[in-house]
């Protein structure tokens, strides 16, 4: 199996068991709070092992013209995101909520196809649809079967959108150190969600309902974004989205199993049809002849059939290995994915 889609599935299992944890250790926090607490677990806990990796503080790698795109995928990810899910998950079902969070996937791709022109198969299409019913489905009953406030699955489905556009700006600079992005994307969503949530009368809780939300916030935000990050440049965007919607089945187990949460036919029947949507997504395959354009950056890498190319230092032969390379024009065909390699037009 290809590692980029280990990378994707491991962020999706991170992410869809923190879903009902989160909202479970915060019942009597503010959703900025929560947020802001989660997010700032991811950060402490990932500038650690940063810091233990690096032997020290170590160049973030990034561009000046890569800055404003992880800025922006901070904003939409790591703070508006975050909130609107807590807010969100106070006023819909842990399970219901888990199974929305598969809209992400769905948002991410269309702005991958619409906004940045990423390739669209047959096979995702469907999956997307498939998808968007089974979300349709639990919008309109909840997971108990009874008719529930729109305004929670509004806010989740507001979460999916921000993180849609947030996964195609990380995308952008998705070559760069996936710690440090994951890093800092978790340090400031938490410091300015935090800020905002004191600012508006809320409290810190005591350590004993502290630090289960930091690690919580540490796996499920922190390492679970590492791994997307990972995914990103191995996938692109909307196959990447595409496997981390197996996040929410996920999520909804452990609502089911652990809290007990009910369900009825509805439920299932959007189960189905997001499994059928996964499942397309799963076995899509993509080969064209191609053109790669002459490129240069710096990413860890192989001497694969992409990356033949000189050494203008003293190499040990030791790889994987990152440093700056450049690639030459290279005309030919192959299965493969919207990685940072494969960024052409059909």
């Amino acid at each position: 199996m290809n590692l980029s889609i280990v990378y994707a599935l491991a962020a999706a299992a991170l992410f869809g068991a923190s879903t009902p944890l989160a909202k479970s250790l915060g019942l009597d926090l503010s959703p900025i709070l929560l947020a802001g607490l989660l997010y700032f677990g991811s950060g402490i806990g990932l500038a650690g092992v940063r810091l233990i990796r690096d032997r020290g503080w170590a160049p973030t790698g990034l561009t000046p013209s890569e800055w404003p795109w992880l800025l922006g995928a901070i904003a939409f990810g790591g703070i508006l995101g975050p909130v609107a899910l807590m807010f969100g998950l106070t006023r819909t079902a842990s399970a219901t909520a888990s199974l929305m969070l598969n809209l992400e996937s769905v948002l991410t791709a269309v702005i991958a196809w619409v906004v940045f022109r990423e390739n669209a198969d047959r096979r995702i299409v469907l999956g997307m649809i498939a998808i968007v019913l089974g979300g349709a489905v639990l919008s309109w009953t909840g997971a108990d079967g009874a008719s529930q406030d729109w305004i929670g699955p509004l806010a989740v489905a507001l979460a999916c959108l921000c993180w849609g556009i947030d996964n195609n700006l990380t995308r952008k600079v998705s070559a760069s150190d996936a710690l440090f992005i994951a890093g800092a994307k978790g340090l400031i969503a938490g410091i300015v969600n935090c800020s905002l949530a004191l600012y508006l009368g809320a409290q810190i809780p005591g350590l004993a309902q502290l630090a289960p939300i930091l690690v919580v916030g540490f796996l499920g935000y922190g390492v679970s974004l590492v791994m997307f990050v990972l995914a990103l440049r191995g996938l692109g965007s909307a196959r990447t989205g595409a496997y981390f919607s197996t996040a929410p089945f996920l999520g909804a187990a452990v609502a089911l199993l652990v809290f007990g949460e009910s369900v009825t036919l509805a439920f299932w029947i959007a189960s189905a049809l997001m499994a059928v949507g996964v499942w397309l997504h799963l076995t899509e395959r993509h080969a064209h002849e191609h053109l790669h354009e002459a490129t240069e950056h710096g990413h860890r890498h192989v001497h694969d059939e992409h990356h033949q190319h000189e050494h203008g230092f003293e190499w040990d032969s030791a790889q994987p290995h990152s440093h700056v390379h450049v690639h030459k024009v290279i005309k030919h065909s192959h299965a493969h994915f919207p990685d940072v390699h494969h960024r052409h037009r059909h």
